[in-house]
């Protein structure tokens, strides 16, 4: 069994408890795989809704999320 990097853990636990508003407690529950499918989930939701929004409302100084598991 691998071991998940603490940097990776923490940004996926962000990641996940940002966008759904759970506790720490709660996306730690998670196996590794399922913290990185939702972590795929909520990504394609964010470039999908960013892709419906355009350029033009993106250069209002907002901040793009991005998946950590995707790099």
């Amino acid at each position: 069994m691998r071991v998940t990097p603490p940097e990776t853990l923490r940004e996926e636990v962000a990641f996940v408890a940002y966008h759904f508003g759970w506790d720490r407690e709660t996306v730690l529950s998670l196996s590794h795989r399922e913290r990185r499918q939702w972590c795929d989930q909520i990504s394609a939701i964010n470039d999908r809704r960013n892709e419906q929004a355009g350029d033009a409302d993106r250069s209002g100084g907002g901040i793009e999320l991005t998946n950590p598991a995707g790099r």
